[in-house]
């Protein structure tokens, strides 16, 4: 970031970019700041971005939008080349809350077009003609429903790190481990995450099936790991919930 670290006088966008190879681990906790705005995005690879609100999975064509304020952590799956733009406050998008948004081809060549001059600055005619660019793809950013919204209550907080680490493990199982009935679990997720039981687990191997495709493992060894009668019926709920096939997903 040695670009990025200059004076930010007339300075709107600032960028980041690494790459992380497999094995790799980034910084536990990101910190966000009260003054900018975070685009988070990998030209290769996929991240799991989380926050106190929920966790977010980012296949390449995917990026997270993170207001300002708030801190975050990462998880890389496979190896990652993270390219991010950090947006000065005035400048924001539509969108006030944590989400993952679509990447347009044009956004994604100013993303990495950012990446290679480190800093944007309105006191350099090209520079300014390609921040209102970039300006303009924010404003119209649109969301996808990749978000796994996590609970406070300790018991569903159990529940749900029981979960992401073993997504194969037996319902009943995890719920002893949680300390709690069905019932009590279903009530908190209904309450604290506006999903039912059901609907969080689905969400749940999804996010967790995107991360292994991501890293190049193949459709029938993950729906085996998640307990699919078939590779068809784990391909049939990628598209209800997507709307596409795993293949086609991953090339968009």
């Amino acid at each position: 970031m040695s670009k990025s670290r200059q004076r930010d006088d007339g300075v709107r966008i600032r960028s980041f970019g690494v790459t992380f190879y497999e094995g790799h681990k980034p910084p536990t906790l990101l910190h966000g700041t009260a003054d900018w705005h975070q685009l988070i995005y990998a030209t290769r690879g996929a991240l799991t971005v989380y926050t106190t609100a929920g966790a977010w999975v980012l296949p390449p064509h995917r990026a997270v939008w993170i207001p300002s304020g708030n801190d975050y952590r990462i998880e890389m799956s496979g190896e990652v080349a993270l390219r991010m733009l950090y947006v000065r406050r005035r400048h924001a998008s539509n969108l006030r809350t944590c989400a993952v948004v679509n990447v347009t081809p044009l956004l994604r060549e100013l993303i990495v077009r950012t990446n290679l001059i480190g800093a944007l600055n309105d006191a350099d005619p090209r520079q300014k003609r390609l921040m209102h660019v970039i300006f303009d793809e924010l404003r119209v950013l649109t969301t996808v429903p990749l978000q796994l919204p996590l609970p406070t209550d300790s018991r569903a907080a159990r529940f749900a790190e029981l979960v992401s680490a073993s997504p194969e493990a037996p319902l009943a199982t995890v719920l002893r481990r949680s300390g709690a009935s069905r019932r009590t679990i279903e009530r908190i997720f209904h309450a604290e995450t506006s999903m039912s039981l059901g609907q969080w687990l689905r969400r749940q191997k999804l996010l967790h099936a995107l991360r292994r495709l991501a890293a190049g493992e193949t459709v029938n060894s993950i729906a085996l790991e998640l307990g699919y009668n078939s590779p068809s019926a784990f391909i049939a709920m990628f598209r209800r919930e997507l709307g596409q096939t795993p293949a086609r997903y991953f090339e968009t």
